[in-house]
């Protein structure tokens, strides 16, 4: 895959889990990206990033407020942010649910970088950043 990235395109990742938070930061800044962590959606909303997101990856199953009841604050918002959704168990109502709200693509752990960045340029395409 050829790497038109640039450092001003922001994904940001809102997962509970520190290990794959660190682990996916590192890989996208690896790729070219900024990168920008969260450990739930609450910080993600408290937060002064998505303004800048061009991407969200997140994982579909957090404690408080879930990825799919992000997704649902955020298409009610002002933002319309694409969004990547990570589990660990993949569900096909969970699933179809998620995509039916818009979501680019629907990735179960683990996955490879290529598949990630894969969804990641569709997720920017439907943005027009690259």
């Amino acid at each position: 895959m050829t790497n038109t990235i640039s450092t001003s395109i922001l994904i940001t990742v809102v997962d509970d889990d520190e290990s794959i938070r660190d682990a996916l930061k590192g890989f996208l800044r690896s790729a070219g990206f900024a990168a920008e962590i969260f450990s739930s959606a609450a910080d993600l909303l408290g937060s002064d990033v998505l303004d800048r997101t061009s991407c969200l990856i997140v994982d579909v199953h957090m404690p408080v407020m879930t990825g799919l009841e992000l997704q649902c604050r955020l298409s009610n918002s002002r933002f319309r942010i694409p969004m990547i959704f990570i589990t660990a168990r993949d569900d096909p109502p969970t699933r179809a649910q998620a995509v039916k709200a818009g979501a680019i693509d629907f990735l179960q752990k683990p996955f490879t970088g290529d598949t990630l960045l894969g969804a990641i340029q569709a997720a920017l395409h439907t943005r027009g950043d690259i």
